[in-house]
């Protein structure tokens, strides 16, 4: 298997991030997002490149409230899927989170196997969390965390997406 590298995303790695996203975009997989939001949110990002310095995967947390965070925007190129790259950043992003106190990461996906395959499981109670964080967080103004709550404005993005979670 060809080497690579985790690290911390940084500023001139956002139109690879977005090249990276792009096609899973086109298909549907992920959703595109204007360079601004990720400038915004770059330091949740971490990027996954090869022994060349190409950029080859990324993925994001975000945390949403004292005990849950989201996995956000992981992609791998085509060229390095099956090869570890996804498995690894998310396993660095759990890592994260641990790190930062978070009991819960959640995501919303398509590509279920894949993080079964990584111990998340499909939310069979969709309220992830009770009645008074779940009033506070409504007061959000991030997308994610609208789909999290399964809000009406957020359905034509999620339609058919998974929300799966797991205990760190």
């Amino acid at each position: 298997m060809s080497s690579f590298t985790i690290r911390r995303a940084r500023t001139p790695d956002v139109p690879g991030i977005r090249e990276l996203v792009k096609p899973l975009a086109d298909r549907r997989v992920l959703l595109e997002k204007e360079a601004v939001a990720y400038y915004e949110n770059l330091q949740e990002f971490l990027v996954a490149e090869d022994s060349e310095g190409n950029l080859i995967g990324c993925g994001g947390l975000h945390v949403m409230w004292e005990d849950i965070a989201e996995v956000r925007t992981l992609a791998t190129s085509e060229a390095w899927r099956g090869k570890g790259v996804g498995r690894v950043l998310l396993q660095r992003l759990i890592d994260e989170a641990r790190d930062l106190g978070v009991d819960r990461v959640f995501c919303l996906t398509f590509e279920v196997g894949f993080f079964e395959r990584n111990g998340f499981k499909a939310m069979a109670e969709q309220s992830a969390v009770d009645p008074e964080v779940y009033s506070e967080l409504l007061r959000s103004t991030d997308e994610g965390v609208a789909e999290f709550l399964d809000l009406a404005r957020v359905k034509p993005n999620t339609l058919g997406n998974t929300r799966m979670i797991i205990s760190v």
